[in-house]
């Protein structure tokens, strides 16, 4: 008898979705808004955000501009750059279909590094060819989802933002403009869109932004999202 009931006991542990969410989360992530779990209603169509700690501050405000709309989810970790995104992408995704997927990659990839310190006279954590080569891998594995998919371009890196060169964040989208046009992906420009409100958005010399510059770019992620679940 209770041998079977311990049998059941991890039975339902395994079959609880928000227990299984909750093992994915690092420890220090527990807790964020972005990262609570979502109870999916089986009758709206699912989404998904997959970006660094741009888009886990954008996300809540993604959730309740769509709430009644779609279920929108988001990968349980930091999206880092394009080199993680290489190697987790497939355990992101899941088996569950996806409606729409509105992913970056760019931030983590242009951040520059020597001897585990941010350093600006060091590369690109990713080399530029290296970045293309693994955002064309990416894109056409999203594309093997039948998700409608929605590239954001990565936002502004202001003045004597740590680790990073202002100016690098335009190289990178032009290489990603590149990519998503090969692949026929829809193209978020954040970048633009923020670029006259950084004042008023953006941290002082900070690639972050204040919790009213995350509430105006999930304004513009949600709309391309309910723009591209009503195509």
């Amino acid at each position: 008898m209770f041998r079977l009931l311990f049998i059941l006991l991890l039975v339902s542990q395994t079959l609880d979705p928000k227990a299984e969410w909750e093992k994915r989360l690092d420890p220090d992530t527990k807790g964020e808004p972005a990262y609570a779990f979502v109870g999916e209603n089986p009758a709206l169509p699912r989404v998904l955000l997959i970006g660094d700690s741009i888009s886990v501050g954008y996300t809540p405000g993604v959730r309740k501009l769509l709430e009644g709309k779609a279920n929108v989810l988001r990968i349980p970790v930091n999206g880092g750059p394009t080199s993680r995104g290489v190697k987790f992408l497939g355990d992101w995704l899941g088996a569950g279909k996806w409606d729409v997927i509105h992913f970056n990659w760019g931030l983590h990839d242009i951040k520059r590094m020597k001897g585990g310190k941010m350093d600006i006279t060091a590369e690109w954590q990713v080399g530029r060819e290296q970045y293309e080569k693994n955002l064309d891998a990416l894109a056409q594995k999203l594309k093997s989802t039948g998700a409608k998919l929605i590239w954001a371009s990565t936002t502004p890196v202001p003045e004597g933002a740590g680790g990073r060169i202002k100016g690098d964040e335009v190289i990178v989208n032009r290489i990603a403009e590149k990519v998503m046009k090969k692949h026929g992906v829809e193209i978020n420009d954040l970048y633009a869109c923020v670029l006259p409100h950084l004042e008023k958005y953006q941290r002082p010399r900070n690639v972050h932004f204040t919790d009213e510059g995350s509430a105006f770019l999930a304004q513009r992620v949600a709309a391309e999202i309910e723009r591209a679940l009503a195509k």
